[in-house]
């Protein structure tokens, strides 16, 4: 099925575990489960899984086997990002706790290193009156801090910082080099869902609000600043996720009216592409992998995009299995042997709220 970049649509099976054009492009390799609540997040690197939870706990798979976790007192993990030897998990209390990986043979291999924004740094900013920001009728909190559920983050590696998204609304970017909060950027109306920082100093945020907005990073000296460059999306449905795709000259945001919206990002200009017409109801999650785009959806399945030439969509494969809402996804590239070379092949994670991880091997 392809069909012009104005509209795109598939009809999901739930009889079987995948439905595509190619049926040996997409199967599923294996399913993980732990009696710790609904799965709200998920990240991959290398042969490392980190899951975290509605339990507190992040738990950590390696090779696809139960290897270790970690947890805090601290509410349901919304949000794990991965860079090098440090985990970020964003948590229900507003905080983000930065865990290392100190050696993967120990039976306990993570520590936790800290917070962000750090302890010092808090009460440094607590000594200023102007530092401090309106979050309620009778309350005032330092602007460095988030108040509210941390709901999503994003890493810029190439210049070492973190962006983190808030149910408070806020937009928050952090030097992880020393964990100082250089910007807070009251980004929308309501929570703001996701973040990505793309390649080329763009920023998207999509929110509850409706809308996407594109944001320009801009460095003076040792520190960010973000102006708002476009509202790409105004409707009244929530945005939900959003991903970059093709060094981020594709730009995707799925709603809670089961729709994935996409647009061309150029050097100066981000065009709208078109709509994929997929899912039956709210789009919860998407991940993108070389030219393949995924979606996770509370029908409990997950429509595979393939990504052509002119913003052209092909749906290659439905994969379905979960039992309930696929709330988070994330695909890392599979090593493949010298005969095999010349192909692409993908293993797409996937978190649901029937509380397992199910694990996709997906051929681009």
């Amino acid at each position: 099925m392809m069909v012009s970049n104005s509209s795109i649509s598939s009809s999901a099976s739930s009889s079987s575990t995948t439905s595509s054009s190619s049926p040996e492009s997409s199967c599923l390799i294996g399913s993980l489960f732990r009696e710790e609540g609904h799965i709200y997040s998920v990240a991959a690197a290398g042969n490392m899984l980190y899951t975290g939870s509605e339990s507190n706990t992040v738990r950590v798979w390696k090779n696809l086997q139960d290897f270790s976790g970690f947890k805090s007192a601290s509410g349901m993990v919304k949000a794990i990002v991965v860079l090098n030897q440090k985990i970020f998990t964003g948590h229900q209390d507003g905080k983000i706790r930065v865990w290392t990986l100190l050696d993967d043979h120990k039976p306990a291999p993570f520590n936790r290193v800290g917070y962000l924004p750090k302890t010092k740094h808090l009460l440094l900013k607590s000594l200023s009156p102007r530092s401090y920001v309106r979050v309620a009728r009778n309350r005032n909190v330092p602007w460095i801090k988030h108040y509210d559920t941390v709901s999503c983050m994003s890493v810029d590696a190439y210049h070492g910082l973190l962006y983190s998204g808030s149910w408070d609304k806020t937009l928050k970017i952090w030097r992880i080099s020393d964990s100082k909060c250089l910007e807070s950027v009251a980004a929308h109306d309501d929570a703001v869902n996701s973040v990505i920082a793309a390649p080329g100093g763009m920023v998207f945020t999509g929110s509850a609000d409706g809308t996407v907005k594109a944001w320009r990073r801009e460095f003076s000296g040792r520190r960010t600043e973000h102006f708002l460059v476009d509202v790409l999306l105004e409707q009244e449905h929530a945005v939900t996720a959003l991903a970059a795709a093709g060094g981020g000259r594709a730009v995707y945001a799925g709603s809670s009216d089961g729709l994935v919206r996409f647009w061309e990002v150029g050097k100066r200009l981000v065009v709208c592409g078109g709509v994929l017409r997929g899912h039956k109801l709210a789009v919860l999650c998407l991940a993108a992998a070389g030219n393949l785009v995924m979606s996770g959806s509370a029908d409990k399945s997950i429509c595979v995009w393939r990504r052509g030439g002119g913003g052209v969509h092909e749906c290659v494969a439905v994969l379905t299995g979960h039992a309930g809402p696929v709330k988070c996804l994330a695909a890392e590239e599979e090593k493949l042997t010298e005969e095999e070379e010349g192909r692409r092949r993908w293993i797409v994670y996937s978190g649901s709220l029937d509380k397992s991880v199910k694990i996709w091997r997906v051929s681009d």
